[in-house]
This record gives structure tokens, sequence and C-alpha cells, in this order.
């Protein structure tokens, strides 16, 4: 894959690209055989026209806390619900541009969030390192051939970025159509994560292999992670050359580890991956979220990355006064709260952000938005974020919340 950007090359597109200005032009672009499209710079300087959501990343001022959520895109929305019993199949709908790009734009266009996610998944990357998945729909994902031993490992191969060109061109068109008014994110699973998929053959309540193979197959383990992380590093450079602002790690799974055995068998993988992508994209935000991470926090720190997500168990106080002034923090309103009356999620997240300060912070929820959610609800609580300018807030709030 070729780097040749320069770390002062600005951030736009290339005239080519800006010059498909109708929606038909697009759809043409999506459904037919697609040439090259230009990269977009892998390591942009920050300036002013950045999105609200990058600066709030970086822990620049900002006039107010941005806000997107988690699974933002999804079965919550009927335009989805009509959109997928059309397109039933989940790896149709997540594979092909012009249906990734019309499922991430769905809550763009109905609630204006200040950061657009692509509609994709952890495990979307798979096949094109070697290892075939299908989604059922009762089970869920499910890998038939897991990866336990060392003959298993001969099936991985360097990941070929040509057969996700779909997420690439999903990018660049999201990034045309949102407009620099709200942030294009990216996102890739931790190699822990992923490899408890790979091990288990899908789903699992009790990760029993995957453990079990820290002590009896400890060097066949490391070798998958070793293999994952390459992989997945190349896959969050492609994301970001694509057109995205900024990239999320979900370490989904990495809550289910003990804190010394994750400082072990996820955090040194999740660290290389940063390291990796900071020397070729320096300026591009990266959030790491694990589930269940209140006992993980302080060992989150110094992985590197920007953004610390943070689910609904940590309480925003206590979790900024863990991490320190030096680190952004995202979220992190209980999901179950957009389904309460619209006053008390009002004042819950009047709460979190009063408690997450002016600075480096970024609204979302602690987990992904739940089936079923009104979408009222969800409209409601990107227009209370908006209404809570930094300036007017904190002047009724007081400063005794402040902890950054």
């Amino acid at each position: 894959m070729s780097l040749t950007a320069s770390p002062s090359t600005a951030c736009r597109f290339s005239s080519a690209f800006l010059g498909l200005t109708s929606n038909r032009d697009l759809q043409l672009l999506t459904r037919r055989k697609r040439p090259q499209m230009p990269k977009f710079p892998q390591a942009c300087l920050s300036s002013s026209s950045d999105p609200l959501l990058v600066k709030a990343a970086r822990g620049e001022p900002v006039s107010r806390a941005p806000a997107w959520m988690m699974r933002q895109a999804g079965r919550y929305m009927a335009i989805y619900r009509k959109l997928a019993e059309k397109h039933p199949s989940f790896r149709e709908r997540s594979e092909t541009t012009d249906l990734i790009v019309e499922i991430s734009l769905q809550p763009w266009e109905a609630f204006r969030p200040d950061g657009v996610i692509i509609f994709s998944d952890i495990l979307t990357p798979l096949p094109s390192f070697g290892v075939q998945f299908d989604i059922e729909e009762l089970r869920g994902p499910v890998i038939q051939t897991p990866i336990r031993t060392e003959e298993g490992l001969k099936t991985l191969h360097p990941i070929d970025l040509e057969q996700l060109r779909f997420v690439g061109d999903s990018l660049k068109i999201l990034r045309h159509e949102v407009g620099g008014q709200a942030a294009v994110l990216g996102f890739v699973g931790a190699p822990w994560t992923i490899a408890t998929y790979i091990v288990e053959g899908g789903t699992t309540r009790t990760y029993t292999n995957i453990k079990t193979m820290c002590h009896t197959a400890p060097n066949v383990l490391r070798a998958l992670l070793s293999h994952l992380t390459q992989a997945i590093s190349e896959y969050v450079v492609f994301q970001v050359e694509s057109g995205a602002h900024c990239i999320q790690i979900f370490d989904s799974w990495g809550g289910q580890l003990p804190p010394d055995m994750w400082e072990r068998w996820s955090k040194p993988y999740i660290k290389e991956i940063v390291s990796i992508v900071k020397k070729r994209c320096p300026e591009t935000p990266i959030v790491l979220y694990i589930n269940g991470n209140g006992g993980l926090l302080e060992r989150m720190k110094d992985t590197g990355v920007d953004v610390i997500g943070l689910d609904w168990t940590v309480d925003m106080a206590d979790g900024r006064k863990r991490l320190g002034p030096n680190i952004s923090v995202q979220g992190n309103v209980d999901p179950v709260y957009l389904f309460s009356p619209l006053p008390a999620l009002t004042d819950e997240i009047h709460r979190v952000v009063d408690c997450a300060g002016p600075r480096g912070h970024i609204l979302n929820l602690g987990h992904g938005v739940l089936v079923g959610t009104p979408e009222e609800a969800v409209a409601h609580f990107f227009d209370v974020a908006r209404s809570l300018k930094v300036d007017s807030h904190y002047e009724d709030v007081g400063k005794s919340t402040m902890v950054v």
C-alpha cells in the first residue's frame, strides 16, 4: 500500500472527487466498477476547520460537547427496518457501498449528530486476511474452522485491502455527503476481541477456549494476536486514507479478562496498533472503548489513544479523576435512559456533561443504542446536546463539578 502523503498536506478531497456533485453521480460511483480513487492525506494537521468532535478528541477548546451514539444506525430506526426487509442479509447491507452509505446517513439525516460512523462490523475485514465467516440469524457470526493450533495459523495471510474497497469507497462518499459538518468515524475491533471469535468459532459467554489457550497454547495465541495486530493497523490506516477523521477501537470483550490478563493479552497489541497508526497518521484521534472497563481505566491510559470511552457503569466524575486531565473521555449515558421520560433523560445528559467538564469530552452512550429505543428519545438526546453551550452552561452550573 502506497503511503506517500506528507504530514504537511492539507486534508481535502481532490478536485476529481469533488466533481461528483449529484446524487446520480454518487449512485453510479457505487454501482459501477470503480477506478482507483484518490486517497486522503493520512496525517492531517489540526486546523480551525476541523469538526467539533475531532477538536474535542484532541482536548482543544470547543463551544459544546460534540455528540454521537454507538450503533446510531440500526434496528431502532423504522427506515432501517424497512431497508432490511428488502436486503435481509447483514453481510449484504454491510458490504455493499451504496447500502453502507445509505444506512450510515440515516441517523445523520434524522438527528444531525456530530459524528457519522460507517455502518460496518468489527468482523468485516476477516476474509481479507484468510478467515471466512457467516452470520446466521439465530447464532450470529459463525466461523466454521476456528484457529486453535499452529496448523490453523497457516490459513492466515497479509491483509488484502483491495477486498475492502467497499469500506474505502463508502468513507469517501460519506466525507462528501457530510461536507465537513460532522466527523466521519471509522472503527476496528481490538486483536483480543477479534481473536475471541476466531478461536471460539463465534460468540460465547464463557471464552473457555481462548482463555485456556493463554496457558495451553500461548505461542499460537501470540502468533494469532500478532497477525491480527498487523492486519488491523493496515486497516486503520486504510480507513484514514479513505476519509475517516477519527477511529474507534472496540475491545468489546477485553472486559471479560481479569485486569492482569488484559495487560498481558490485549493491551500490548492495542499499544502496537496505536503506535503504528500514530507514526503514519499522527493527527488522527483514536478512541478506545472496552465494555465493562471500570477495572481497567488506569491501565488503558498509556495505550497511546487520545480518548477513553467509558461504559455506563463508571461514574463520569470518578472516571475523570482516575484518568486525569491529559486524556479525553467519551460517554457515558446509560442506553436505558432513552426509554425513560424525556425530562429524566435531559437531567442525565446534564449530569454527565457537568461531570465531564468543558474540555475533552465527547457525549455518547455508555454502550450501543438498544433495539426498541424510541426515535423521539434519540432526537431529544441530540437536541439537548446542542443546547449545552460551554460558556452559558458552566456559568449556570458553576465550576464545582469541573475536574479538568
